[in-house]
This record gives C-alpha cells, structure tokens and sequence, in this order.
C-alpha cells in the first residue's frame, strides 16, 4: 500500500510516538510505502523529527501547520498538504489530531483517496472549553467525520462521547489501543537504583511520579496540594515529575512556599527513550489529568509493574481497575488522593500485587505490533470494498462483569 499519516505536531506525546511507530512498522513488516506529514516541533515539548527520520521514516514538514487557529497559514496548511497527496498518490490517508485531522480529511476527500481514516486521541471539544470553542470544534469534528471512511479511537471512551456528540454513528467507530515499545517498560526496574541515586532519593523513600507536561489541565496542583497532606503521615514519601512546560515556573514557587522542596524532584523534558527509567525509579505512578483519551503513562506504568493513582477520566477506567491495578478517583478528589497515596505507601505487598496484575493484563494488548496490524487490517477492508466492523476494545470485552 501507500499510506500517508498526518499529525499536527511532531512534539514528544503520546499520539507522536504511536504515529512513527505505525509508519515504521508498515514499512518494515508489511512493506508498505509510507509518508509522513506533519506540522513542526515547536515549544517546550520537544520534538520528534529527528527520532522519525532516525527510523527510516520518510518525513515531510509542513511549517504552516500548528495548532492554533491562523488566518493566513491555515489555507497555506492545506494547500501544502493537497499539494503533497497529490504528488505521494496514496491508497490511504490516516491523520492525527484536531488540525491535521480536520485539513487532511478534507485534502485526501477532495482528490478522492481510497480510504480514509482518523484517529481520534481526545476529543477536540470538551467541558472546559468556552462555549464558543466548544461548539466550533464539535461542529468541525461532525463535517469532517462525514469525509473520511472509518474512525479509530484509542479508547472506547472516545467513541462514547464522539457518539453522544453525535460526531458520527457508533458502526463508524473502532478502537485501537495506541501502541508502544512494552520491552523497555517490562525491564524498567533495571536502571533504578541509578536513577533515583541521580535525583537523591534513598532506598527507604517511596517515589512518586507523574509523567506529563507542566500544562493546564494536567493536574499537577492537586498532586502538589495531596503531596502537602500526605507526607505529615508518610514523610518517606517523595514526588517526581517528568516533564516540562509553561506552568513550571510557577509549581516550583508554589512548592517553595509550601516549603515541599526537599519533597520533589523535576525531571524536566525527557525523551521517550527515557521515560522507562523514570517510571523504573518510582513506586507509585499518579495521573491526574482532568482530560486525556488514553494517557500513554497508565499501561506503560501498569506494564512497568507499578500500581497507578488516577483521575476517573475518558479512558482511564480501561486500564486503571479499582483495587486490581490501581485507584481510581473522581476528578479533583484531592482528599480521595491523599487517602489512596497514603494506603499504597504503607503497603509494598499491595504495590507490589496491583503492579503485577498491571503488567499480566495489558502488556500484550499494548504492544505496536498489534497496533499497526490491527489498523492496517482497517485499511484492506476499505480498500477491498468491505464494511470495517465496529469494535470495542478488547480491554472492555475481556473485563469481568462488576
């Protein structure tokens, strides 16, 4: 086949990360003809571009292409992406994200490519959008849909809310877990001892972590509001944050204030290569995010073996099961945090229980061969002329009733 991909950022991010190893994995299992466009890496984030060209990964950057709504690069974006289908010649067209996503639907539609997909990695409207915003995103997200074959979401949470939004109908939707390198993550605890040397944490101290960006939304104040609680009662306790962001600056005055510093460690921006030896070093991994589809940090952390603290948000409750691999807690339960920190910390045999059953549950489903099989497979069924039969998860179809 020849594909093409388009994502909006190259940043270092969960949809990033996938995206590249699809393209790889099509080339170098199926022999597929791949191309990627996609919008530059800018801002604190990081960049991806050169990991995608250090895979082999055919890459052409469009540097209209950003995030934010623009008067004149926008129509400049869609030119640029018309004009590369139009010279690639593409059997498939899968795009990423709400830019990418909305002009390389239209683009591939337009020149009337033979299957094409999206990928739905969160919703692009939200609760915590203005309603203006709100109702421009879902609208876009509705006329879009109608011009493209199929949508895969990377998690039956997604498909749930772009279902009720009435986005599309739910025969339309698939889900496909976005998948990653699960080698690296089952052999986290390997350079643990280094790591946590490295940010002064000694062998009695429970580490804490929470990977993501210094962003809003992201929930990092009430991982430091619970932190201020918690270690009253556990002062072996010890935060790390991995990544970096706007909001530093002020996380760190606001932990300084609280004198909380000898309590957390920032790792700063680190690359995907390296988050398996972050997650190795911690004990107990928090995601608080108030929005996120599927947040790549609960199955690498589940099959890293460590139990996981989360908000109960889009995808969560696929991978985070109560009392069986982690706590799972209502948005802003500040209080609710301190409590399951509280718990884990005082008991390494219950660490150590939920971890394992993290790691025996989700490592096969989470690994990008399956992925790229499984997307792929969407693409011969379109092409072929075949209806894409719609598909939970099969996370969702294996959990126990309860």
């Amino acid at each position: 086949m020849r594909i093409v991909h388009v994502i909006t950022r190259l940043i270092i991010g969960g949809a990033q990360e996938n995206t590249i190893l699809t393209c790889e994995d099509l080339q170098k299992t199926f022999g597929d003809q791949v191309l990627l466009l996609a919008g530059p890496g800018l801002g604190p984030e990081g960049s991806l571009v050169d990991d995608a060209r250090g895979r082999g990964v055919r890459l052409v950057l469009i540097p209209s292409l950003r995030r934010a709504i623009h008067p004149w690069r926008d129509p400049q974006s869609y030119s640029a992406l018309k004009h590369e289908l139009r010279a690639f010649q593409p059997d498939v067209v899968h795009t990423h994200s709400g830019k990418a996503g909305l002009f390389g639907r239209l683009a591939a539609w337009s020149l009337g490519v033979d299957a094409v997909v999206h990928t739905v990695h969160g919703a692009p409207f939200h609760k915590y959008q203005n309603w203006p915003a709100r109702r421009l995103f879902r609208t876009c997200e509705r006329f879009a849909a109608r011009r493209c074959h199929h949508l895969v979401s990377v998690a039956d949470a997604m498909t749930d809310q772009l279902v009720a939004a009435h986005v599309a109908s739910r025969e339309k939707f698939t889900t496909v877990y976005s998948g990653m390198e699960v080698e690296p993550f089952l052999e986290a605890d390997r350079h643990r001892q280094e790591t946590r040397e490295k940010f002064g944490f000694e062998p009695h101290h429970v580490v804490v972590g929470k990977v993501a960006r210094l962003f809003h939304l992201k929930g990092h104040a009430d991982v430091i509001a619970a932190a201020a609680q918690c270690v009253k009662r556990q002062p072996n306790l010890r935060f790390l944050l991995v990544g970096d962001g706007i909001l530093r600056k002020p996380f760190e005055r606001e932990i300084a204030a609280a004198n909380m510093q000898n309590y957390f460690r920032f790792a700063g921006l680190v690359r995907p290569d390296r988050v398996p030896a972050m997650i190795g070093a911690m004990d107990i991994v928090v995601h608080a995010s108030y929005r996120e589809g599927l947040a790549r940090v609960l199955p690498q952390a589940l099959i890293a073996g460590k139990p996981v603290v989360s908000y109960d948000v889009d995808g969560a409750r696929e991978v985070v099961i109560d009392n069986e691999t982690g706590c799972l807690l209502r948005p802003g339960d500040v209080d609710g945090m301190v409590r399951a920190l509280d718990r884990l910390a005082s008991d390494a045999e219950l660490r150590a229980r939920l971890g394992k059953a993290g790691r025996e549950r989700f490592t096969e489903p989470f690994r990008h061969e399956h992925m790229t099989e499984r997307l792929r497979a969407i693409y011969r069924d379109i092409l072929q002329g075949r209806a894409v039969p719609a598909r939970q998860g099969e996370l969702s179809r294996r959990r126990p009733a309860g």
